[in-house]
């Protein structure tokens, strides 16, 4: 995601009149395949877009959606697309709109008919009934994920590698820090934002010095953090995708974001005339589906037996309600 780095979770406060309009009223369930468009500012093989792009190629593969997509859409040119988009006669809109918030919700108050479903910083608006938001709330894995990181290193110094301080990011890297103290309350962490989303050569440099620095962990949370894990020969804890193949020595643990619930529950409104402002983060927690731990593979047996238990424990009882990982979006510092 191209996000600007001065982002905070603030009110966002429309500029469109408040219509009473519910999208797609009368119209009749979708007999056909829904017109989709995905608009996304990096290439969709970015970890936290690819999970977007995956979730709507299943849709589109069981036939719920017809898909077509942008990407590398720069946060000045976002508009446009959408525009076009909506103009070719697309009935869902998804995509991230954290560099561009204005912008993309006045372009959707011109389209009240299409459903907007945007990765945002911000909430929903009830005076812009056709613009719903999500984001990737995956703590319960990051928590999880942290247990089995507190237990691997034998430094007691973890390092952690994000691209913005945003509460995006934020979030996950404070659940994942929370898990690892859990079973090491010991533990130090190395913390370091390179200001991108999408430079794999700088997070490998940033990892590398956190290396020198004594770490034998590290949080991947940008693309190249493993790299330099895997040339050092110490472990990496991956976020939002599992890259354990590319990696079988290294990446011990990763906390996997399952978009599909978000978008087939965005499918089922469009689907049912009953799309309308509303918060999506919630279908992204574990107890939605939204999040799972990767499965240890090659790293199944070497992780301690104590650290096992508690995590099994902890899923068990963050899907049945009984703990709930703490959501915390404030930056995240070195200790």
């Amino acid at each position: 995601m191209t996000k600007t780095t001065n982002l905070s979770r603030r009110h966002f406060m429309a500029t469109t009149a408040a219509t009473s309009l519910i999208l797609g009223a009368g119209r009749a369930l979708a007999a056909e395949p829904i017109k989709t468009a995905g608009i996304y500012t990096v290439p969709v093989e970015q970890q936290w877009v690819s999970r977007i792009h995956k979730a709507a190629l299943a849709a589109q593969d069981r036939g719920d959606i017809a898909y077509s997509f942008s990407e590398n859409v720069s946060n000045t040119d976002y508009a446009r697309v959408m525009r076009e988009y909506a103009e070719a006669g697309n009935t869902l809109i998804i995509g991230e709109v954290f560099g561009a918030e204005q912008e993309a919700r006045e372009v959707a108050a011109e389209y009240p008919n299409v459903a907007f479903l945007m990765g945002s910083s911000f909430k929903e608006d009830a005076a812009l009934p056709n613009f719903s938001v999500f984001d990737n709330y995956i703590q319960d894995a990051s928590y999880l994920s942290g247990i089995i990181a507190g237990a691997m290193t034998e430094s007691g110094n973890i390092g952690m590698v994000g691209g913005f301080p945003i509460p995006e990011v934020n979030r996950l890297m404070h659940a994942f820090m929370a898990g690892a103290l859990e079973i090491n309350p010991d533990i130090k962490f190395q913390v370091s934002f390179i200001g991108s989303w999408f430079d794999p050569p700088k997070a490998k440099e940033t990892a590398f010095a956190m290396i020198e620095n004594g770490v034998d962990v590290l949080y991947a949370e940008r693309f190249g953090v493993s790299d330099a894990a895997q040339e050092k020969g110490i472990l990496a804890i991956g976020n939002v995708i599992d890259t354990q193949a590319d990696y079988p020595d290294t990446v011990v643990a990763s906390a996997i974001w399952h978009f599909e619930p978000t978008l087939d529950k965005a499918i089922a409104e469009v689907q049912a005339g009953s799309f309308t402002a509303a918060d999506y983060g919630v279908y992204s927690f574990m107890n939605q589906g939204g999040t799972s731990l990767a499965p240890l593979g090659t790293f199944d047996g070497k992780v301690p037996a104590t650290a096992l238990a508690l995590v099994a424990q902890r899923e068990a009882e963050i899907k049945s309600g009984a703990f709930s990982v703490t959501i915390n979006d404030n930056e995240p510092s070195s200790s």
